[in-house]
């Protein structure tokens, strides 16, 4: 029996995909959480067929989830889903194990074809995510700023660029605020950015926030 597990902070997203999926599965089992603690929780707590999570929730995002997942249940496929541009965050999820990348504007068209192919033990991976990939393995390919960063920094640095102050940081990721400023010193210098306002600048216009 198919158990699936949906993680996502708008109980109304919780509730489209569970509909979704019932109906292709009628006898699957359909869990539901709201943030990344909770997700963590159950996926320690019982086994499941496959995780859909949202890459934006309160505390810890999808990201910092999906990697403690892959610590604990490596074998264990993992859907990310989100509203930003697949372009902006795919290649960063699917290095750090993710099973496919679900943009939120096409995920009601998408997320049957993505369970069956993750089900099949292969990754999810749209044309224009395959073309992406490809142009990574390129010698001559250029990463922009936030791409340099590791997944800990890209976290630290999304928050910084929302207007966070680095003890909200520290508590939302469970991190001491020493260790949050030594992330932050990290960031700026390999963005070559020198205020948290450069980041805020960046992101709006990279749209990853």
């Amino acid at each position: 029996m198919i158990k699936i597990l949906i993680a996502d902070d708008h109980a109304v997203v919780r509730k489209g995909l569970k509909q979704i999926l019932v109906e292709e599965y009628p006898s699957a089992i359909i869990g539901e959480v709201a943030d990344a603690e909770s997700l963590l929780a159950q996926v320690m707590k019982e086994d499941w067929t496959l995780v859909i999570c949202d890459m934006n929730m309160p505390g810890r995002s999808g990201l910092d989830a999906l990697i403690q997942i892959k610590q604990f249940a490596p074998q264990l496929p993992v859907l990310i889903m989100s509203m930003y541009p697949e372009d902006q965050y795919a290649l960063r999820v699917l290095k750090a194990g993710a099973s496919g990348y679900l943009s939120k504007d096409n995920i009601h068209d998408d997320i049957i074809r993505a369970v069956q192919t993750v089900q099949l033990g292969k990754k999810f991976i749209t044309p224009s995510i395959a073309e992406k990939l490809v142009s990574a393995l390129g010698e001559d390919t250029s990463l922009q700023a936030h791409e340099t960063l590791s997944d800990r920094e890209f976290d630290v640095f999304k928050l910084l660029a929302t207007g966070k102050a680095v003890s909200d940081i520290a508590t939302q990721l469970s991190l001491s605020a020493t260790t949050v400023s030594t992330y932050r010193s990290r960031i700026m210098e390999k963005m070559s950015m020198h205020t948290n306002a450069d980041l805020t600048r960046y992101a709006i216009e990279k749209k990853l926030i």
